[in-house]
């Protein structure tokens, strides 16, 4: 597929951009979506190895604006346990074919959507402390999810939100879990093959696209109501999610 395309294109500038304004601290946790939208579009293998570079340099840039204000205590348990989880993912993906990957990035999706969903409605209640090995367990579910589809956040959020972090500490602890966990995870996806030459050039031109988008998400983050981002999200979740596994499927 030549991913200059324009139709590919118009994909992928607005979901970086989208990517980069969740990093920086607005919407945390649904920087993923982005690969979601794009596994639209494009085989997995090529939607994640395209994500994985720009969401390190959105990592890089996140790093920059929350620095020194995470905790260190809570992303120590948790990079613990991403290390077996990654290995997981990376033992998956080495595995399956790309229509059971394309399912489980769906499944991930409206998971994901339901998660939030039931937390809204009270169905579920974060908050309550939760130990170190709860943590190490939260991690390896991390390091699994977002080697497969980069949506490690959920599993991050139920061991950090029992932790009385405040909202800045949250995000920059998320900021400095998730370099870590990128930058371990993108030595496998350059053995792997899934890094390739097209998507590295690609990667290339959309770095502006990528440290804009973080710089808005880090404004944002002190300044706008979150309420319609969310909202817009989860609907686009939802309707991505459900087509990814209905064309995993057929």
């Amino acid at each position: 597929m030549e991913l200059f395309a324009w139709s590919v294109l118009a994909f992928v500038v607005p979901a970086v951009i989208f990517a980069g304004i969740s990093k920086g601290g607005f919407g945390s946790g649904v920087a993923f979506a982005s690969s979601s939208i794009l596994a639209l579009v494009l085989p997995p293998a090529v939607a994640v190895g395209l994500m994985l570079p720009l969401l390190m340099m959105m990592d890089v840039t996140g790093l920059w604006g929350y620095w020194k204000q995470w905790d260190w205590s809570v992303s120590r348990v948790l990079l613990i346990g991403s290390v077996p989880g990654t290995i997981l993912g990376a033992l998956f993906w080495a595995s399956a074919d790309p229509d059971a990957i394309r399912f489980l990035i769906g499944a991930v999706a409206l998971l994901f959507v339901g998660w939030q969903g039931a937390r809204a409605l009270g169905w579920i209640r974060l908050g309550a402390r939760i130990g170190p090995a709860g943590g190490v367990v939260s991690g390896v579910v991390l390091g699994f999810t977002s080697f497969v589809s980069h949506a490690g956040g959920p599993a991050a959020a139920v061991y950090m939100l029992g932790q009385g972090m405040s909202k800045t500490s949250y995000q920059a602890t998320t900021v400095l879990v998730f370099w870590a966990v990128n930058l371990f995870k993108s030595f496998f996806y350059a053995f792997m093959g899934i890094f390739t030459a097209e998507t590295l050039l690609l990667d290339l031109v959309l770095i502006p696209c990528a440290v804009i988008g973080t710089w808005l998400g880090i404004k944002a983050h002190h300044m706008v109501p979150e309420k319609w981002f969310f909202g817009i999200t989860y609907v686009a979740l939802s309707i991505t999610g459900a087509k990814l596994m209905w064309d995993a499927v057929t």
